[in-house]
Parts: C-alpha cells; structure tokens; sequence
C-alpha cells in the first residue's frame, strides 16, 4: 500500500514511515512494536533520541525479514568530528542490532560550532556508504547554502533531506533547493506538532467533505507533494488512522488550498538551522 520513492542513488524509500522522536527508551521496542503490526516497514530514529536499541529489539522481536524494513537514523550533534563519525556509527549499528543501516543523516548542520566545518562530517558519513555498511547518506535540517557547500566541496549529492514542514510552514526555500539538486524531502513534524494546524478551519472543512480526521488530511497533503513523511504516536488507534491514507485523494484545489495557509518563518515549530548550536549533555 505504501508508495516508494526512487532516490538518487537508485535507492528507494517507503513514503510513509514512522517517527520515534520523544518516544522514552523504555517504552520504544513495545510501541515500534505495535507500528510493525500496523504494517509500517519504516522507522525513523535517532543518535540524540536514545531510543535505538528498543528500535533494535522490536526489529528482532517482529520476525519481519530485514529485506522489507528500512531504517534511518541520524548523527549526533556532538559527534561531528570525522572519528566520531565512525565510531558512533558503529555504536548505532550495535544498538539496532543491525549489519546494514538503510539510511544515515547528519542530524543538524551546527554552522555555528565546528568552526563551521559540517563539510568533513558529510564527507565522513559517505565514506560509510563505500565502506558498505551504509546503503544511503543524506542530511537533515539543511538549508540551500549548505547543500550548495557541501555539494560544492564534496562532489557528493545527499540522498535525502529531512526538514521541519507542515501546512503553516511549507520551508519552501529549502524544499525547493533539495529538489533542485534532485534530493528528496522528509517532512519532520509533518502535522506542526499537533495544535492550531488540526484545528485549521480551511483543513477541517476538507477533512469533513472527505469523512476523514483532519491529520490524514494533512499527511494525504504531504503524501501528494512527494514529501516522506513519519508520523510519530504513541497511541496505536492512531498508529492505524496516519497509516490509512492511500484509499482517498485530495482535490489539486484543496492542496492549493492548504498550501495557502503557509505563514513563513512564523509557521516555524522547531529551531532555526542557521543558528542552532545545541549539543547533547
């Protein structure tokens, strides 16, 4: 049921997947759990969200052949020296219990620490794709000009980049740049964190003429711009409804429609790549 998206290194990725960000380590490997019998086959997790190893030992638990899942998880901010690279991915791998990891991100591009290099991290993240423990590199949280530098310097397109977007903030400059250089687009948040967005007067009006719940809304919105998207919950009743979005279609008016409720910089629910320095304790 879930589409797949060819990357641009031949690669492809299920369109919907789910998300594990503020899921409690104790809590994961039951909840991902619960995700897997749903019929999701694409996890999202990260270094910083501690959560890895219950991601790991749902993966064991479910019986799932490896061939049908994929699996994302992003770098560390603390671990952008080219050393660290390495030896946190191996650490990630001992953590999801894994041989191969299907995708591998630079979480943030920190162009505020580092001395601005990010552009050795990048490098250090592709030579894991030639060393072959990493089926496809990419990035998350990068504006234009840090794909153009890296792209510049490296000669290496990322595959993919992950990127806060929602109807009240459709980043377009950095949506419009990742495909440019033919990079794909995460949408991290994809329903803005919940709030003022599902309670949208335009989204419920559409949601109403549909029959559906005012996030599929916004999630078929996502899936028809091409947008992979992981929605994250910890409830499995809305495990299933995110996941039930392939059975309707929107009308090119209504995504127009909820286009328009865009509001810039101020739709922003998450920090500001060009700024954000945060390091882990």
């Amino acid at each position: 049921m879930v589409p797949m998206i060819t990357l641009n290194d031949k690669t492809q990725i299920p369109q919907l997947g789910f998300g594990t960000y503020l899921i409690p380590p104790e809590q994961t490997a039951d909840i991902v759990g619960q995700a897997l019998q749903v019929g999701y086959r694409h996890v999202d997790t990260a270094q910083m969200y501690g959560n890895e190893e219950g991601v790991g030992r749902a993966i064991a638990a479910s019986g799932i052949p490896r061939e049908e899942l994929y699996v994302t998880s992003k770098l560390a901010n603390d671990k952008h020296r080219p050393d660290d690279v390495r030896r946190s991915f191996d650490e990630t791998m001992a953590r999801l219990g894994l041989e191969r990891l299907d995708l591998f991100l630079m979480h943030w591009p920190l162009p505020t620490l580092y001395d601005g290099d990010y552009v050795s991290t990048w490098k250090a993240i592709t030579d894991l794709v030639a060393d072959g423990r990493l089926r496809t590199a990419g990035v998350s949280n990068f504006q234009p000009d840090h794909l153009d530098r890296i792209i510049a310097e490296t000669g290496v397109v990322p595959a993919v980049n992950q990127i806060e977007a929602h109807p009240y903030f459709a980043n377009g400059t950095a949506r419009e740049a990742s495909h440019r250089h033919g990079v794909a687009v995460e949408a991290w948040s994809p329903l803005g964190q919940g709030g003022a967005v599902l309670e949208d007067e335009k989204i419920t009006e559409i949601a109403a003429a549909h029959g559906r719940t005012t996030s599929q809304v916004i999630l078929r919105w996502h899936i028809q711009r091409g947008d992979v998207i992981f929605p994250k919950t910890t409830r499995r009743e809305r495990m299933t409804e995110n996941f039930a979005l392939f059975d309707f279609s929107l009308t090119p008016q209504e995504v127009d429609a909820i286009s328009s409720l865009d509001k810039g910089e101020r739709g922003r629910v998450g920090p500001n790549p060009d700024t954000f320095d945060y390091l882990p304790d």
